[in-house]
Protein backbone atom coordinates (compact mmCIF):
# COMPACT_ATOMS: atom_id res chain seq x y z
CA UNK A 1 0.00 0.00 0.00
CA UNK A 2 1.49 3.53 -0.91
CA UNK A 3 1.47 6.55 0.85
CA UNK A 4 2.66 10.01 -0.91
CA UNK A 5 3.52 13.11 0.80
CA UNK A 6 2.81 16.74 -0.44
CA UNK A 7 4.05 19.83 0.96
CA UNK A 8 5.73 22.66 -0.56
CA UNK A 9 8.01 23.26 2.77
CA UNK A 10 11.13 21.17 2.50
CA UNK A 11 11.06 21.17 6.45
CA UNK A 12 8.03 19.74 7.15
CA UNK A 13 8.66 17.17 3.83
CA UNK A 14 11.57 15.97 4.95
CA UNK A 15 10.39 15.82 8.97
CA UNK A 16 7.24 13.21 8.06
CA UNK A 17 9.49 11.29 5.76
CA UNK A 18 11.81 10.62 8.26
CA UNK A 19 10.16 10.33 11.45
CA UNK A 20 7.84 7.62 10.87
CA UNK A 21 9.15 4.41 10.10
CA UNK A 22 6.49 4.20 6.74
CA UNK A 23 7.41 0.54 6.17
CA UNK A 24 7.30 -0.73 9.49
CA UNK A 25 3.43 0.50 8.63
CA UNK A 26 2.98 -1.29 6.06
CA UNK A 27 2.98 1.41 3.69
CA UNK A 28 5.71 2.13 0.99
CA UNK A 29 6.35 5.72 0.80
CA UNK A 30 6.72 7.62 -2.39
CA UNK A 31 9.29 9.97 -3.24
CA UNK A 32 7.33 13.43 -1.74
CA UNK A 33 6.26 16.03 -3.70
CA UNK A 34 6.99 19.65 -3.40
CA UNK A 35 3.29 20.68 -4.63
CA UNK A 36 0.15 19.64 -5.49
CA UNK A 37 0.69 20.69 -9.28
CA UNK A 38 3.87 17.93 -8.84
CA UNK A 39 1.59 15.69 -7.24
CA UNK A 40 -1.39 15.69 -9.87
CA UNK A 41 1.21 14.93 -12.52
CA UNK A 42 2.76 11.81 -10.82
CA UNK A 43 -0.48 10.51 -8.87
CA UNK A 44 -1.91 8.96 -11.96
CA UNK A 45 0.86 6.50 -12.44
CA UNK A 46 2.42 6.19 -9.45
CA UNK A 47 -1.69 5.56 -8.01
CA UNK A 48 -0.63 6.04 -4.30
CA UNK A 49 -3.65 4.90 -1.07
CA UNK A 50 -3.23 7.48 1.03
CA UNK A 51 -2.29 11.34 0.21
CA UNK A 52 -1.10 12.82 3.17
CA UNK A 53 -0.85 16.88 2.28
CA UNK A 54 -1.09 20.52 3.53
CA UNK A 55 -3.95 22.92 3.06
CA UNK A 56 -1.75 26.33 2.52
CA UNK A 57 0.81 25.64 -0.26
CA UNK A 58 1.91 28.36 -2.89
CA UNK A 59 -0.15 27.81 -6.13
CA UNK A 60 -3.32 24.91 -5.99
CA UNK A 61 -4.16 24.18 -2.31
CA UNK A 62 -4.99 21.08 -0.42
CA UNK A 63 -8.32 21.53 -0.83
CA UNK A 64 -8.36 21.56 -4.52
CA UNK A 65 -5.93 18.63 -4.88
CA UNK A 66 -7.94 16.57 -2.54
CA UNK A 67 -11.19 17.58 -5.52
CA UNK A 68 -8.82 16.53 -8.27
CA UNK A 69 -7.43 12.98 -6.72
CA UNK A 70 -11.21 12.09 -6.15
CA UNK A 71 -11.72 12.52 -9.79
CA UNK A 72 -9.06 10.76 -10.63
CA UNK A 73 -8.94 7.81 -7.55
CA UNK A 74 -12.03 7.99 -5.94
CA UNK A 75 -10.90 5.09 -3.22
CA UNK A 76 -7.54 7.44 -2.49
CA UNK A 77 -7.74 8.22 1.58
CA UNK A 78 -6.52 11.86 1.84
CA UNK A 79 -5.59 13.22 5.13
CA UNK A 80 -4.93 17.00 5.44
CA UNK A 81 -2.29 18.72 7.71
CA UNK A 82 -2.24 22.47 8.25
CA UNK A 83 -0.72 25.36 10.60
CA UNK A 84 -4.20 26.88 10.89
CA UNK A 85 -6.69 26.11 13.82
CA UNK A 86 -9.44 26.69 11.33
CA UNK A 87 -12.59 24.92 11.73
CA UNK A 88 -14.04 26.40 8.33
CA UNK A 89 -10.81 24.16 6.62
CA UNK A 90 -11.41 21.44 8.48
CA UNK A 91 -15.13 21.82 7.10
CA UNK A 92 -14.49 22.27 3.60
CA UNK A 93 -12.03 19.44 3.38
CA UNK A 94 -14.22 16.98 5.07
CA UNK A 95 -16.90 17.88 2.21
CA UNK A 96 -14.01 16.71 -0.47
CA UNK A 97 -13.93 13.46 1.24
CA UNK A 98 -11.01 13.97 3.28
CA UNK A 99 -10.49 11.23 5.85
CA UNK A 100 -8.67 13.03 8.69
CA UNK A 101 -7.70 16.72 8.95
CA UNK A 102 -4.79 17.20 11.16
CA UNK A 103 -2.80 20.25 12.59
CA UNK A 104 0.86 20.07 11.61
CA UNK A 105 1.62 20.52 15.83
CA UNK A 106 0.50 16.71 16.03
CA UNK A 107 2.72 14.39 17.79
CA UNK A 108 3.90 11.67 15.74
CA UNK A 109 1.63 8.97 17.58
CA UNK A 110 -1.68 11.22 16.00
CA UNK A 111 -0.05 11.24 11.87
CA UNK A 112 0.55 7.51 12.76
CA UNK A 113 -3.15 6.97 13.76
CA UNK A 114 -4.51 8.77 10.90
CA UNK A 115 -2.36 6.67 8.69
CA UNK A 116 -3.47 3.49 9.80
CA UNK A 117 -7.21 4.30 9.87
CA UNK A 118 -6.86 5.41 5.98
CA UNK A 119 -5.29 1.53 5.67
CA UNK A 120 -7.76 0.38 7.51
CA UNK A 121 -10.27 2.27 5.52
CA UNK A 122 -8.61 1.08 2.36
CA UNK A 123 -8.30 -2.49 3.17
CA UNK A 124 -12.74 -2.74 4.15
CA UNK A 125 -12.91 -1.60 0.48
CA UNK A 126 -10.66 -4.45 -0.85
CA UNK A 127 -12.54 -6.68 1.33
CA UNK A 128 -16.11 -5.58 0.27
CA UNK A 129 -14.88 -5.18 -3.15
CA UNK A 130 -13.80 -8.65 -3.40
CA UNK A 131 -16.49 -10.17 -1.65
CA UNK A 132 -19.32 -8.01 -4.28
CA UNK A 133 -17.05 -9.91 -6.66
CA UNK A 134 -17.36 -13.15 -5.43
CA UNK A 135 -21.06 -12.72 -5.21
CA UNK A 136 -21.33 -11.52 -8.70
CA UNK A 137 -19.42 -14.00 -10.08
CA UNK A 138 -21.49 -16.54 -8.14
CA UNK A 139 -24.53 -15.21 -9.42
CA UNK A 140 -23.07 -14.82 -13.16
CA UNK A 141 -21.87 -18.96 -12.47
CA UNK A 142 -25.21 -19.89 -11.84
CA UNK A 143 -26.56 -17.98 -14.45
CA UNK A 144 -24.65 -19.03 -17.39
CA UNK A 145 -24.74 -22.58 -15.75
CA UNK A 146 -28.38 -22.33 -16.34
CA UNK A 147 -28.44 -21.51 -19.67
CA UNK A 148 -25.71 -23.88 -20.63
CA UNK A 149 -27.09 -26.99 -18.69
CA UNK A 150 -30.93 -26.55 -18.63
CA UNK A 151 -32.14 -23.45 -21.07
CA UNK A 152 -33.89 -20.25 -20.06
CA UNK A 153 -37.30 -21.80 -20.70
CA UNK A 154 -38.27 -17.99 -21.92
CA UNK A 155 -37.49 -16.36 -18.36
CA UNK A 156 -37.50 -13.27 -19.78
CA UNK A 157 -35.76 -11.95 -16.34
CA UNK A 158 -33.16 -14.06 -16.49
CA UNK A 159 -32.49 -13.61 -20.37
CA UNK A 160 -32.16 -9.73 -19.55
CA UNK A 161 -29.91 -10.26 -16.72
CA UNK A 162 -27.57 -12.35 -19.17
CA UNK A 163 -27.67 -9.75 -21.86
CA UNK A 164 -26.45 -7.04 -19.14
CA UNK A 165 -23.90 -9.20 -17.92
CA UNK A 166 -22.58 -10.22 -21.50
CA UNK A 167 -22.42 -6.20 -22.56
CA UNK A 168 -20.75 -5.07 -19.25
CA UNK A 169 -17.94 -7.62 -19.97
CA UNK A 170 -17.36 -6.42 -23.92
CA UNK A 171 -20.28 -9.28 -25.90
CA UNK A 172 -22.62 -7.08 -27.29
CA UNK A 173 -25.03 -10.01 -28.17
CA UNK A 174 -27.00 -8.00 -30.27
CA UNK A 175 -25.00 -5.22 -32.06
CA UNK A 176 -25.54 -2.74 -34.43
CA UNK A 177 -28.01 -5.36 -36.79
CA UNK A 178 -30.85 -5.59 -33.96
CA UNK A 179 -30.36 -9.11 -34.59
CA UNK A 180 -28.86 -11.62 -32.00
CA UNK A 181 -25.33 -12.61 -32.38
CA UNK A 182 -24.25 -15.74 -33.00
CA UNK A 183 -22.18 -17.61 -30.21
CA UNK A 184 -19.67 -20.30 -29.16
CA UNK A 185 -18.86 -22.46 -26.32
CA UNK A 186 -14.88 -22.83 -25.95
CA UNK A 187 -13.25 -25.13 -23.43
CA UNK A 188 -9.84 -24.67 -22.57
CA UNK A 189 -7.10 -26.77 -20.50
CA UNK A 190 -4.18 -25.42 -19.82
CA UNK A 191 -0.87 -27.09 -18.77
CA UNK A 192 2.92 -27.41 -18.45
CA UNK A 193 3.49 -25.79 -14.93
CA UNK A 194 3.25 -28.21 -12.60
CA UNK A 195 0.86 -29.10 -10.01
CA UNK A 196 -1.73 -27.12 -7.94
CA UNK A 197 -1.12 -24.64 -6.89
CA UNK A 198 0.61 -23.38 -9.41
CA UNK A 199 -1.88 -24.74 -12.44
CA UNK A 200 -4.20 -22.31 -10.72
CA UNK A 201 -2.09 -19.39 -11.39
CA UNK A 202 -1.07 -20.72 -15.29
CA UNK A 203 -5.27 -21.01 -15.64
CA UNK A 204 -6.11 -17.71 -14.11
CA UNK A 205 -2.95 -15.90 -16.25
CA UNK A 206 -4.30 -17.47 -19.81
CA UNK A 207 -7.85 -15.95 -18.53
CA UNK A 208 -6.73 -12.98 -18.56
CA UNK A 209 -4.95 -13.28 -21.70
CA UNK A 210 -8.02 -14.86 -23.70
CA UNK A 211 -10.20 -12.26 -21.96
CA UNK A 212 -8.14 -9.65 -23.53
CA UNK A 213 -8.17 -10.82 -26.69
CA UNK A 214 -11.27 -11.80 -27.56
CA UNK A 215 -14.73 -10.79 -27.03
CA UNK A 216 -15.82 -13.33 -24.68
CA UNK A 217 -17.39 -14.06 -20.84
CA UNK A 218 -14.92 -16.41 -19.04
CA UNK A 219 -15.25 -18.77 -16.19
CA UNK A 220 -12.83 -20.92 -14.49
CA UNK A 221 -13.65 -24.10 -13.29
CA UNK A 222 -11.95 -26.52 -10.97
CA UNK A 223 -9.61 -28.17 -14.09
CA UNK A 224 -10.30 -26.32 -17.34
CA UNK A 225 -11.38 -22.68 -18.76
CA UNK A 226 -15.17 -21.90 -19.87
CA UNK A 227 -15.47 -19.08 -22.56
CA UNK A 228 -18.53 -18.17 -23.98
CA UNK A 229 -17.28 -16.33 -27.35
CA UNK A 230 -19.24 -14.13 -29.83
CA UNK A 231 -18.28 -15.37 -33.45
CA UNK A 232 -17.18 -13.10 -35.80
CA UNK A 233 -15.57 -14.13 -39.34
CA UNK A 234 -12.34 -13.70 -39.27
CA UNK A 235 -11.36 -12.66 -36.26
CA UNK A 236 -13.34 -15.35 -33.61
CA UNK A 237 -13.74 -18.11 -36.05
CA UNK A 238 -11.12 -20.96 -35.94
CA UNK A 239 -8.66 -19.35 -37.20
CA UNK A 240 -8.77 -16.19 -34.87
CA UNK A 241 -9.30 -18.84 -32.08
CA UNK A 242 -6.19 -20.80 -32.81
CA UNK A 243 -4.32 -17.31 -32.66
CA UNK A 244 -5.42 -16.41 -29.32
CA UNK A 245 -4.66 -19.96 -27.88
CA UNK A 246 -1.10 -19.59 -29.84
CA UNK A 247 -0.24 -16.11 -27.80
CA UNK A 248 -1.54 -17.82 -24.91
CA UNK A 249 1.27 -20.75 -24.92
CA UNK A 250 3.88 -18.20 -26.07
CA UNK A 251 3.38 -15.77 -23.82
CA UNK A 252 2.81 -18.58 -20.36
CA UNK A 253 4.99 -21.25 -22.22
CA UNK A 254 2.40 -23.79 -21.56
CA UNK A 255 -0.07 -25.87 -23.29
CA UNK A 256 -3.61 -25.53 -24.36
CA UNK A 257 -6.37 -28.17 -25.51
CA UNK A 258 -9.16 -26.00 -26.66
CA UNK A 259 -12.63 -27.73 -27.50
CA UNK A 260 -14.85 -25.56 -29.46
CA UNK A 261 -18.69 -26.37 -29.63
CA UNK A 262 -20.96 -25.35 -32.74
CA UNK A 263 -22.20 -21.57 -33.39
CA UNK A 264 -25.49 -21.05 -31.54
CA UNK A 265 -27.61 -18.25 -32.88
CA UNK A 266 -28.60 -17.04 -30.26
CA UNK A 267 -28.91 -18.08 -25.63
CA UNK A 268 -30.88 -20.89 -26.32
CA UNK A 269 -28.58 -22.57 -28.49
CA UNK A 270 -26.02 -22.14 -26.32
CA UNK A 271 -26.84 -25.06 -24.61
CA UNK A 272 -26.51 -27.32 -27.65
CA UNK A 273 -22.74 -25.20 -27.78
CA UNK A 274 -21.80 -26.34 -24.57
CA UNK A 275 -22.50 -30.03 -25.09
CA UNK A 276 -20.85 -30.62 -28.69
CA UNK A 277 -18.16 -28.59 -26.66
CA UNK A 278 -17.99 -31.26 -24.02
CA UNK A 279 -18.03 -34.26 -26.03
CA UNK A 280 -15.01 -32.98 -27.67
CA UNK A 281 -13.18 -31.96 -24.64
CA UNK A 282 -13.96 -35.69 -23.39
CA UNK A 283 -11.09 -36.88 -26.38
CA UNK A 284 -8.09 -35.14 -24.82
CA UNK A 285 -5.39 -37.14 -25.26
CA UNK A 286 -6.91 -39.30 -28.01
CA UNK A 287 -7.16 -36.39 -30.91
CA UNK A 288 -4.14 -34.21 -29.43
CA UNK A 289 -2.81 -32.99 -26.10
CA UNK A 290 -2.32 -29.30 -27.81
CA UNK A 291 -4.78 -27.17 -30.24
CA UNK A 292 -7.82 -26.31 -31.32
CA UNK A 293 -10.68 -29.16 -32.02
CA UNK A 294 -14.47 -29.45 -33.44
CA UNK A 295 -16.89 -31.69 -33.92
CA UNK A 296 -15.38 -32.79 -37.13
CA UNK A 297 -12.44 -33.81 -35.35
CA UNK A 298 -14.04 -36.85 -33.85
CA UNK A 299 -17.31 -37.37 -36.27
CA UNK A 300 -15.43 -40.46 -37.64
CA UNK A 301 -14.45 -42.34 -34.36
CA UNK A 302 -17.17 -45.60 -34.36
CA UNK A 303 -14.76 -46.62 -31.05
CA UNK A 304 -12.22 -48.99 -30.13
CA UNK A 305 -11.98 -52.16 -28.16
CA UNK A 306 -12.82 -52.42 -24.65
CA UNK A 307 -11.73 -55.67 -23.13
CA UNK A 308 -8.83 -57.32 -22.95
CA UNK A 309 -7.61 -60.37 -25.16
CA UNK A 310 -7.42 -64.17 -23.27
CA UNK A 311 -3.38 -63.66 -24.54
CA UNK A 312 -2.64 -59.50 -22.92
CA UNK A 313 -4.83 -61.03 -19.44
CA UNK A 314 -2.22 -64.39 -19.48
CA UNK A 315 0.58 -61.49 -19.93
CA UNK A 316 -0.35 -59.14 -16.56
CA UNK A 317 -1.47 -62.37 -14.73
CA UNK A 318 2.43 -63.92 -15.77
CA UNK A 319 4.12 -60.03 -14.65
CA UNK A 320 1.77 -60.05 -11.57
CA UNK A 321 3.18 -63.08 -10.21
CA UNK A 322 6.75 -62.25 -10.88
CA UNK A 323 6.09 -59.30 -8.52
CA UNK A 324 8.19 -57.03 -11.26
CA UNK A 325 6.95 -53.35 -10.87
CA UNK A 326 9.23 -52.52 -13.79
CA UNK A 327 8.22 -54.76 -16.11
CA UNK A 328 4.56 -53.65 -15.33
CA UNK A 329 5.15 -50.34 -15.71
CA UNK A 330 6.52 -51.23 -18.92
CA UNK A 331 3.74 -53.49 -20.27
CA UNK A 332 0.80 -51.08 -19.02
CA UNK A 333 2.31 -47.84 -21.05
CA UNK A 334 2.92 -49.82 -24.22
CA UNK A 335 -1.29 -51.02 -23.46
CA UNK A 336 -1.92 -47.56 -22.75
CA UNK A 337 0.10 -45.84 -25.43
CA UNK A 338 -1.36 -48.65 -28.15
CA UNK A 339 -5.09 -47.72 -26.86
CA UNK A 340 -4.47 -44.20 -27.13
CA UNK A 341 -3.47 -44.02 -30.66
CA UNK A 342 -6.35 -46.02 -31.99
CA UNK A 343 -7.71 -43.89 -34.50
CA UNK A 344 -10.83 -44.89 -33.83
CA UNK A 345 -11.11 -44.64 -29.91
CA UNK A 346 -13.43 -43.05 -28.06
CA UNK A 347 -13.87 -41.72 -24.46
CA UNK A 348 -16.36 -44.84 -23.77
CA UNK A 349 -14.39 -47.59 -25.47
CA UNK A 350 -10.94 -46.26 -23.67
CA UNK A 351 -12.78 -46.56 -19.93
CA UNK A 352 -14.26 -49.75 -21.51
CA UNK A 353 -10.61 -51.22 -21.74
CA UNK A 354 -8.71 -50.17 -18.89
CA UNK A 355 -11.41 -51.17 -16.09
CA UNK A 356 -11.16 -54.74 -18.32
CA UNK A 357 -7.15 -54.46 -17.38
CA UNK A 358 -8.20 -53.84 -13.63
CA UNK A 359 -11.06 -56.06 -13.55
CA UNK A 360 -8.31 -58.65 -15.20
CA UNK A 361 -6.04 -57.50 -11.94
CA UNK A 362 -8.90 -58.03 -9.57
CA UNK A 363 -10.14 -60.80 -11.02
CA UNK A 364 -6.65 -62.75 -10.68
CA UNK A 365 -6.04 -61.15 -6.96
CA UNK A 366 -9.12 -62.99 -6.08
CA UNK A 367 -8.31 -66.46 -8.23
CA UNK A 368 -4.42 -66.65 -6.41
CA UNK A 369 -5.62 -65.89 -2.87
CA UNK A 370 -8.16 -67.47 -2.70
CA UNK A 371 -6.50 -70.15 -0.62
CA UNK A 372 -4.28 -68.38 1.20
CA UNK A 373 -7.08 -66.86 3.80
CA UNK A 374 -10.10 -67.17 2.45
CA UNK A 375 -10.97 -64.37 -1.08
CA UNK A 376 -9.12 -61.53 -0.70
CA UNK A 377 -10.92 -58.39 0.09
CA UNK A 378 -10.72 -55.82 -2.58
CA UNK A 379 -12.46 -53.07 -0.72
CA UNK A 380 -8.89 -51.52 0.38
CA UNK A 381 -7.36 -51.53 -2.97
CA UNK A 382 -7.07 -47.99 -4.45
CA UNK A 383 -9.71 -47.31 -7.51
CA UNK A 384 -9.46 -46.29 -10.41
CA UNK A 385 -10.81 -42.05 -9.96
CA UNK A 386 -10.15 -41.05 -13.75
CA UNK A 387 -8.61 -37.52 -12.59
CA UNK A 388 -4.88 -38.13 -13.72
CA UNK A 389 -3.17 -40.00 -16.99
CA UNK A 390 -4.42 -42.94 -17.24
CA UNK A 391 -1.53 -44.87 -17.24
CA UNK A 392 -0.14 -43.87 -14.35
CA UNK A 393 -3.89 -44.61 -12.20
CA UNK A 394 -4.13 -48.19 -13.92
CA UNK A 395 -0.31 -48.94 -12.72
CA UNK A 396 -1.28 -47.69 -9.44
CA UNK A 397 -4.32 -49.91 -9.29
CA UNK A 398 -2.42 -53.27 -10.87
CA UNK A 399 0.29 -52.69 -8.65
CA UNK A 400 -1.50 -52.29 -5.11
CA UNK A 401 -3.03 -55.50 -6.81
CA UNK A 402 0.50 -57.31 -7.01
CA UNK A 403 1.89 -55.69 -3.88
CA UNK A 404 -1.04 -57.47 -1.87
CA UNK A 405 -0.66 -61.06 -3.37
CA UNK A 406 3.03 -60.63 -2.92
CA UNK A 407 2.63 -59.29 1.25
CA UNK A 408 0.46 -62.37 1.63
CA UNK A 409 2.96 -64.71 0.50
CA UNK A 410 5.84 -63.31 2.68
CA UNK A 411 3.97 -64.12 5.88
CA UNK A 412 3.32 -67.56 5.16
CA UNK A 413 5.49 -70.53 5.91
CA UNK A 414 5.06 -72.24 2.88
CA UNK A 415 4.24 -69.10 0.49
CA UNK A 416 5.43 -71.59 -2.39
CA UNK A 417 2.81 -73.01 -2.12
CA UNK A 418 0.30 -70.43 -2.79
CA UNK A 419 2.10 -69.07 -5.43
CA UNK A 420 2.44 -72.73 -6.91
CA UNK A 421 -1.79 -72.48 -6.98
CA UNK A 422 -1.86 -68.96 -8.51
CA UNK A 423 0.94 -70.68 -11.25
CA UNK A 424 -1.78 -73.42 -11.73
CA UNK A 425 -5.03 -71.67 -12.02
CA UNK A 426 -3.14 -69.37 -14.94
CA UNK A 427 -2.01 -72.14 -16.61
CA UNK A 428 -5.07 -74.69 -16.94
CA UNK A 429 -5.30 -73.91 -20.73
CA UNK A 430 -2.13 -75.95 -21.08
CA UNK A 431 0.02 -79.26 -19.56
CA UNK A 432 0.81 -78.65 -16.36
CA UNK A 433 3.43 -80.91 -15.10
CA UNK A 434 4.56 -81.20 -10.95
CA UNK A 435 8.17 -80.96 -12.16
CA UNK A 436 7.05 -77.89 -14.46
CA UNK A 437 5.67 -76.20 -11.29
CA UNK A 438 8.17 -77.05 -8.42
CA UNK A 439 10.92 -75.77 -11.20
CA UNK A 440 8.59 -72.36 -11.50
CA UNK A 441 9.26 -71.70 -7.63
CA UNK A 442 12.70 -73.43 -6.73
CA UNK A 443 11.46 -76.64 -4.98
CA UNK A 444 12.98 -80.06 -4.98
CA UNK A 445 9.53 -82.02 -7.30
CA UNK A 446 9.79 -84.83 -4.48
CA UNK A 447 9.74 -81.95 -1.40
CA UNK A 448 7.20 -80.04 -3.23
CA UNK A 449 4.99 -82.68 -3.48
CA UNK A 450 4.88 -83.96 0.06
CA UNK A 451 4.12 -80.15 1.00
CA UNK A 452 1.19 -79.45 -1.43
CA UNK A 453 -0.41 -82.72 -0.14
CA UNK A 454 -0.16 -81.58 3.15
CA UNK A 455 -1.01 -77.83 2.66
CA UNK A 456 -4.24 -78.47 0.28
CA UNK A 457 -5.70 -81.63 1.52
CA UNK A 458 -5.35 -83.54 -2.18
CA UNK A 459 -2.65 -84.40 -4.30
CA UNK A 460 -0.98 -82.51 -7.00
CA UNK A 461 -2.97 -84.32 -10.03
CA UNK A 462 -5.86 -83.94 -7.96
CA UNK A 463 -5.65 -80.49 -7.01
CA UNK A 464 -5.30 -79.46 -11.13
CA UNK A 465 -8.20 -81.57 -11.77
CA UNK A 466 -10.73 -80.10 -9.42
CA UNK A 467 -9.48 -76.54 -11.01
CA UNK A 468 -9.38 -77.53 -14.25
CA UNK A 469 -13.09 -78.77 -13.36
CA UNK A 470 -14.09 -75.57 -11.62
CA UNK A 471 -13.19 -73.49 -14.83
CA UNK A 472 -14.95 -75.37 -16.82
CA UNK A 473 -18.73 -75.26 -14.43
CA UNK A 474 -17.60 -71.58 -14.35
CA UNK A 475 -17.53 -71.54 -18.48
CA UNK A 476 -20.29 -73.03 -18.93
CA UNK A 477 -22.65 -71.37 -16.78
CA UNK A 478 -21.51 -67.96 -18.02
CA UNK A 479 -20.84 -68.62 -21.55
CA UNK A 480 -22.77 -70.65 -24.62
CA UNK A 481 -18.80 -71.56 -25.54
CA UNK A 482 -18.74 -75.25 -27.38
CA UNK A 483 -17.99 -78.28 -24.94
CA UNK A 484 -14.90 -79.10 -27.05
CA UNK A 485 -13.96 -75.45 -27.18
CA UNK A 486 -13.88 -75.33 -23.13
CA UNK A 487 -12.17 -78.76 -22.68
CA UNK A 488 -8.92 -77.10 -24.96
CA UNK A 489 -9.29 -73.73 -22.83
CA UNK A 490 -9.49 -76.13 -19.57
CA UNK A 491 -6.25 -78.15 -20.76
CA UNK A 492 -7.52 -81.03 -22.34
CA UNK A 493 -7.34 -81.92 -25.85
CA UNK A 494 -9.10 -85.42 -25.49
CA UNK A 495 -12.77 -83.66 -25.35
CA UNK A 496 -13.83 -87.77 -24.50
CA UNK A 497 -11.42 -87.61 -21.70
CA UNK A 498 -12.69 -84.43 -20.49
CA UNK A 499 -16.38 -85.14 -20.72
CA UNK A 500 -15.38 -88.50 -18.14
CA UNK A 501 -13.26 -86.32 -16.18
CA UNK A 502 -16.10 -83.76 -15.61
CA UNK A 503 -18.87 -86.25 -15.10
CA UNK A 504 -16.64 -88.04 -12.68
CA UNK A 505 -16.48 -84.49 -10.89
CA UNK A 506 -20.20 -83.22 -11.72
CA UNK A 507 -22.19 -86.54 -11.76
CA UNK A 508 -23.30 -85.14 -15.36
CA UNK A 509 -22.03 -84.46 -18.61
CA UNK A 510 -21.13 -81.16 -19.70
CA UNK A 511 -23.79 -81.05 -22.01
CA UNK A 512 -26.18 -82.24 -19.89
CA UNK A 513 -24.77 -79.90 -16.53
CA UNK A 514 -25.68 -77.05 -19.33
CA UNK A 515 -29.26 -78.07 -20.14
CA UNK A 516 -29.61 -77.69 -16.25
CA UNK A 517 -29.10 -74.70 -15.59
CA UNK A 518 -31.37 -73.96 -18.51
CA UNK A 519 -34.22 -76.03 -17.25
CA UNK A 520 -33.82 -74.90 -13.36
Amino acid sequence: MRILIVDDEVIIRTGLCTVIDWKELGLELLPAASSAEEALVRIPVEKPHIVLTDIRMSGMDGIELAREVKLLLPDTEIVILTGYDDFSYAQQALREGVTDYLLKTSRPEEIIKAALKCKQNIMDKWESSKQDMLQQAALRSQLLDRVLNRGLQEDEHALDQLQVWFRKYGVDVYPDSGLPAPMQVLLVFVSGWGESPIMELLQGAAENILFELLPCVTLMNKDHLLLVVRHEAGFTDQAGLTKALKRVTDTLKCSAFAALGTVAPDFDGLRESYRTAKEVFAYQGLIGSQGLFTMEDIRERSGGRTVCTEKEEAELTAILMSDNATELRHWVNQKVRALMEDTAATPISVQGYLQSMMIAGHRWLERASSTQNGPASLSTLPVYEGEGRPEDEVFKVLSAVMTRFHQGLDQNRYAYVYKSIAYIRDNLHQPISLQQVAGFVHVNPNHFSEVFKRETGCTYIEFVTQERMKRAIDILQGTQTKVSDIARRVGYEDIKYFTQQFKKYTGRTPSEFRQGIKTE
